[in-house]
């Protein structure tokens, strides 16, 4: 994210050195605050200073990988990205003496049994087109959705992972509490589950699924939280012409396919506030495995290759002069 920050600049500096004059408006916009959601970011500039930020293409994060697939190399370019929309289970029971926990009716212990058939449950998996999209980049066809996560991973583990996360939405339980005292048994317990759905759908439809994975026998609340994301855009556009004729020129032969993202970017604001068509891609060159770039993001040592840099830096001049020039 912050290398690909630096390449925006250099990119539109260097271009403007070199006495660029686009078509239209260039604008580079550094937002903050993306994944915390506090709106000081983009979310504030469309609302409060639009005319900052409107644009009719706009490129993002969240793609780029460079993946070989079986005889294949394709550069995936998400178009599209998941719904994320949080709940809470809440499950009560009554306090008590740790010492003397048959007395008690332990919460804890309640939640448990819920997070493990969330944790086991696997949603039927669906076809979206971007999907569909990458499939046939990747394999030359589009297997039925219940084969194609075993039909990649014959062929790249890694692109595999990729795309069993955005066939169906995901339940992951990420945050508990319960007491704050170790010889408290907990009254309440709440745990807090990161949901992501796929585009198009909504918590209002996906609600009784979820309520009929938790089951009837333990006690619960269940409370949304304010989902953001699920949009994508259009293919048949200049800038991802643009993609395609970057990619072609980079390395003849290989393919841009198009992927839903399995978390949520910015470009969702755009893209609800002025029907922005927006991309994820900032290409890799291949000189990490895309499996040890996906294992470090949000982990030790999170890191990018110089020659990645390099090329985004290639990359973002030529979508410029491509759709403005």
């Amino acid at each position: 994210m912050k290398g690909q920050v630096a390449a925006n600049a250099v990119a539109i500096a260097s271009l403007a050195r070199e006495g660029f004059r686009p078509a239209g408006d260039l604008v580079f916009a550094a937002t903050a605050d993306e994944e915390v959601g506090e709106d000081f970011g983009l979310s504030w500039l469309c609302r409060e200073h639009p005319d900052a930020v409107r644009c009719e293409y706009a490129v993002n994060e969240g793609g780029g990988d460079r993946l070989e697939i079986g005889d294949a190399v394709v550069y995936q370019a998400t178009a599209a990205e998941k719904l994320t929309a949080p709940f809470t289970i809440r499950v009560r029971g009554r306090s008590g003496h740790a010492s003397m926990p048959g007395i008690a009716d332990n919460a804890l212990v309640k939640a448990a049994r819920l997070i493990e058939r969330l944790a086991a449950y696997r949603p039927e998996p669906q076809l979206g087109p971007e999907v569909e999209g990458f499939l046939l980049a990747a394999l030359g066809e589009v297997p039925p959705a219940v084969e194609a996560v075993a039909r990649m991973r014959e062929v790249s583990p890694p692109a595999a992972d990729i795309v069993e996360a955005v066939l169906a939405p995901t339940f992951s339980a990420t945050m508990i509490s319960a007491s704050q005292k170790r010889n408290v048994v907990p009254a309440v317990c709440e745990v807090v589950v990161d949901c992501r759905l796929l585009p198009g759908q909504h918590p209002q439809l996906v609600d009784p699924l979820v309520r009929a994975v938790l089951g009837g026998d333990v006690d619960y609340e269940l409370e949304w939280g304010e989902p953001e994301g699920g949009t994508r855009s259009a293919l048949d556009t200049p800038l991802w012409q643009a993609i395609e004729s970057f990619v072609a020129e980079v390395e003849p032969g290989a393919k841009a396919a198009p992927l839903c993202t399995a978390g949520f970017t910015d470009s969702h604001w755009l893209r609800e506030a002025f029907g922005t068509v927006a991309y994820g891609f900032f290409p890799m060159s291949g000189t990490m495995p895309v499996d040890v770039i996906n294992s470090l993001v949000h982990s030790a040592d999170e890191r990018i290759a110089i020659a990645d840099l390099e090329l985004g830096v290639r990359w973002l001049r030529h979508a410029a002069v491509s759709v403005l020039g």
